[in-house]
């Protein structure tokens, strides 16, 4: 399991996501606990709202491994505050993240969390309150690192101009098909890229700029729905297939193995519970695509190279 850069930290690049263990049984989340750990994966990304009940997601992987102080240090634990179920809304108030944070902390059993991220942005942020919130729970060693989801340089900027601890983290949507974090730089200045930004204003190569990990999150998934194996995409798995076939790995590794290639040093987050499928895509860690390969995939999902 090849690592990458996290803060003043490394962490590996491959990411095992917990949103939906809610009903898994016990022996079903240490069998895939275990698996993500046989394949170099000790990280674990988690957020307040997974599962149908606030931090149940968080509960029931602690309630399932009741992990001793020893193996809980060799984890690393990621949450996420700020989303509010109701409505939905969002807040990222003083009070709102303490008590999220506070929250976690009990349904995980854990007297800290390795990497606080802010879950998408709240339009009414206040810098000031994010920076309270931040210090509070630095001081006290309830959260060691910080970051956010989905944000925009300019957003993460507003928050850096009140937030003392660096921001080490961005989780974006990205995958083969859904690439408009890398895809839109490739048609700047074109007569065909409409005026419109997808890309967050240049989000990646801003956290690359910023030593900010990007984060990608459904790294399986399309527009509409996942794209290994469907027939929607036919021409994508077909390269996908043929360069599986050439390094004698599982198709889902080339799809892995697509984000870690690129020189940001991304992290991919799996929202898989079948533990075969996180042991097969675990494999693209270290896979090095050609050039030739990675631009073959890129062209395959339909993204104009011009």
């Amino acid at each position: 399991m090849r690592s990458v850069p996290l803060g003043s930290t490394t962490a590996p690049n491959v990411v095992a996501g917990m949103m939906r263990i809610a009903d898994k049984s016990d022996e079903e989340i240490r069998t895939l606990v275990a698996t993500a750990r046989d394949a170099g994966i000790d990280f674990f990304d988690h957020a307040d709202i997974y599962g149908r009940e606030l931090h149940e997601c968080e509960r029931r992987f602690a309630e399932a491994l009741r992990l001793s102080p020893s193996e809980r240090d060799a984890l690393t634990i990621q949450t996420k505050a700020g989303i509010v179920k109701d409505g939905p809304s969002f807040d990222f108030s003083y009070e709102h993240i303490v008590a999220s944070v506070d929250g976690s902390l009990a349904a995980l059993r854990t007297d800290r969390i390795d990497v606080l991220l802010l879950h998408r942005p709240d339009a009414l942020v206040e810098p000031d309150e994010v920076a309270r919130a931040f210090d509070e729970l630095e001081e006290s060693g309830k959260v060691r690192a910080f970051g956010v989801s989905n944000h925009t340089p300019r957003q993460i900027e507003l928050l850096r101009s009140a937030v003392r601890q660096p921001i080490v983290a961005n989780q974006l949507q990205l995958s083969i098909p859904h690439a408009h974090i890398i895809a839109q730089g490739l048609v700047a200045n074109t007569d065909d890229d409409g005026g419109v930004t997808r890309d967050g204003g240049g989000v990646l190569d801003y956290c690359r700029l910023n030593g900010i990990t990007v984060q990608a999150w459904s790294p399986f998934q399309g527009e509409d729905g996942v794209f290994l194996g469907s027939p929607r995409y036919p021409e994508l798995n077909a390269v996908i297939d043929e360069i599986a076939a050439r390094h004698d790995v599982p198709a889902i590794a080339v799809a892995t193995a697509w984000i870690t290639r690129h020189p940001a040093g991304m992290q991919v987050v799996l929202g898989t519970t079948t533990p075969q499928r996180v042991a097969d895509a675990a494999l693209g860690s270290a896979l090095e695509l050609s050039r030739p390969e990675w631009y073959a995939l890129l062209r395959a999902a339909g993204h104009r190279v011009p």
